[in-house]
């Protein structure tokens, strides 16, 4: 399986959500958790020869390196990825479930399983805004920052909205993109790292005349 971006988060994350709300890709969504048995790829479309793929795979709980839950068998998938989305339930049903500790224990289940893993590039999605009171969410997304004591990029959004998946998608691209550029294949004839084009070619073909 390949994609540029994986979703990562707990179980009922809203990551299903998430990738109905920005691409082609319809899997099954629920009230309850592990609704994902299996990894979901989806087109997302910036613009019409703008485009990048996106990977939903089963929530991930804690022990998942070790084995427990789905989404440990699904980690592989996420190594050629070119960046990883760490969705977090900010109003958890259960006001006994804490987000920074769940967030920590996923990212502590990355670095388990795969250091290289563990340091790809990473932006941090705070999803279900829709049912933090207005006048409560930035109060919300701060005390969260800080106590994850997070210092990446974070994207503030609700998936069943759609509210602020618009500039999400935009950065991701512009990330994407940008990745694809960095890593274009080198012609070996040119040692200097000089991307191969038709006139490069031309110019080498008469060299080698």
């Amino acid at each position: 399986m390949l994609a540029d971006v994986g979703l990562l988060g707990q179980p009922n994350a809203g990551k299903s959500t998430l990738i109905t709300a920005v691409s082609n890709a319809r899997p099954k969504i629920a009230d309850y958790p592990f609704t994902t048995l299996h990894p979901n790829l989806g087109v997302v479309r910036v613009a019409p020869e703008k485009s990048f793929v996106v990977a939903d795979i089963p929530g991930l709980i804690e022990g998942a390196a070790e084995g427990a839950g789905l989404g440990h068998q699904f980690l592989r998938h996420l190594q050629r990825t070119r960046l990883l989305l760490h969705v977090v339930d900010l109003a958890p049903f259960d006001p006994a479930v804490d987000p920074v500790a769940e967030a920590k224990a996923i990212v502590n289940e990355l670095k388990k399983y795969d250091q290289e893993l563990h340091d790809k590039p990473r932006w941090l999605v705070l999803n279900k805004l829709d049912m933090v009171p207005e006048d409560e969410r930035a109060k919300r997304v701060k005390d969260f920052v800080k106590r994850y004591k997070w210092k990446g990029p974070v994207f503030e959004i609700s998936a069943l909205t759609r509210e602020g998946c618009q500039p999400l998608i935009h950065a991701i691209y512009d990330h994407v993109a940008t990745a694809h550029k960095v890593h274009v294949e080198v012609d070996p004839r040119f040692p200097d790292g000089k991307p191969a084009s038709e006139a490069d070619e031309a110019d080498a073909a008469d060299a080698k005349a």
